[in-house]
């Protein structure tokens, strides 16, 4: 048969069965394995009886394991368990107190918005979710000339983004009227709403936070406000000029006013960040780092002039790879001395410059025509 090695040796010393160790050697009854013969069976002789001794090495049991398979078909064949069906309810897995899966609406890939003298272009990056939001409010308190505009970038969730996106403004209005017998500047206004828009949310009891850039047209005033990177840049004659400045680590007065708290600040792999965590120092909500991490804005207030022509509002996402003239030579030309302003394809090249230069954060840019708003 096929495969099979089967030698017969003379009666002699050498082979005789006491001078073959048990271990490797046993009696064997049956030549056959589920009716193969055994292909390394070796037959000695014995003086007390006739039987076959089969020699049992890895080989044989590998060989015959194989052949066993072979044999029996599907029977020993392994199949892979079939997936488990885990029910889903209100509130979680059952039993272990999982999230449900996140909705379907959440998952935003761009947000566009053309409203009357300004537009609006988000787009997510390379993250799950998007954690950029904004905010336009125009015709404030019936008044066409005001306007409320903030863009907003959160981290570590769009939790906080989304909170500020709906209440800073609330919350500054809300100053702004309760205050006005007492002749309170605007200035001390926003402050104030922005404080109390960051207490406000840490009362949510959830994490992460945002930095915002807002711009309010009141009373023929322009009063932009920041904290944390998200900018504000105006177009003043085609000039660009820089309405804010980027609260980072790296700004000799916030790193001191962060020591003199008993924090640190250290620069690793080119980026400087609070207790080696947080790369911006003021905003919304970061209630581990609380203590350094201030929502107190800092703000300007300007007369609205004729030669203040645009405003760009936009996220780190942007101003990472585009510089501030860059930004608003491209706008320009699609803006300013042109029958109809094409404010939303300005805010879209933006966040597409910003993107072939390898950007990979949410970038989101507003612009607001400021002669719209002039009184």
């Amino acid at each position: 048969m096929a495969g099979l090695v089967a030698v017969q040796v003379p009666n002699s010393p050498i082979f005789s069965s006491p001078r073959i160790p048990s271990i490797f050697c046993k009696p064997c009854s049956s030549p056959t394995i589920h009716g193969s013969q055994s292909p390394t069976s070796l037959s000695l002789p014995s003086s007390s009886s006739s039987a076959s001794l089969a020699l049992k090495s890895p080989l044989a049991i590998r060989v015959n394991e194989k052949r066993l398979e072979t044999n029996s078909g599907t029977v020993l064949k392994r199949k892979r368990p079939g997936k488990i069906a885990i029910p889903v309810v209100a509130g979680g897995v059952c039993g272990f107190g999982l999230e449900t899966p996140r909705r379907e609406e959440e998952k935003v890939e761009v947000m566009e918005v053309e409203g009357d003298g300004y537009s609006v272009y988000c787009k997510r990056g390379r993250r799950r979710l998007m954690e950029d939001r904004y905010s336009a409010s125009v015709d404030v308190n019936g008044d066409s000339k005001q306007a409320f505009f903030g863009v907003f970038d959160g981290h570590g969730g769009a939790k906080a983004a989304e909170f500020a996106s709906k209440n800073l403004e609330k919350n500054i209005m809300a100053e702004l009227s309760s205050r006005c017998e007492e002749k309170m500047g605007i200035e001390t206004a926003i402050r104030n709403g922005y404080l109390t828009t960051d207490r406000e949310f840490l009362k949510q009891n959830v994490g992460g936070g945002a930095c915002c850039v807002t711009a309010m047209i009141h009373n023929g005033d322009l009063a932009v406000s920041n904290v944390g990177d998200c900018r504000a840049v105006m177009s003043r004659g085609g000039v660009a000029q820089a309405l804010t400045s980027d609260h980072h680590p790296s700004r000799e007065d916030e790193r001191e006013r962060i020591e003199a708290l008993g924090g640190y600040v250290d620069c690793c792999h080119g980026v400087w960040r609070i207790q080696g965590s947080l790369a911006v120092t003021r905003g919304i909500g970061d209630r581990n780092l609380k203590q350094w991490v201030i929502s107190e804005p800092e703000t300007q207030v300007l007369k609205i002039k004729p030669e203040f022509e645009f405003l760009i509002l936009a996220s780190d996402g942007l101003w990472d790879k585009v510089t501030n003239q860059e930004a608003v030579d491209l706008v320009r030309p699609l803006c300013i001395g042109v029958d109809k302003p094409e404010l939303f394809s300005a805010c879209k090249k933006l966040s597409e410059l910003a993107s072939r230069r390898g950007s990979i954060d949410d970038t989101s840019a507003m612009i607001i025509q400021l002669a719209s708003f002039t009184p």
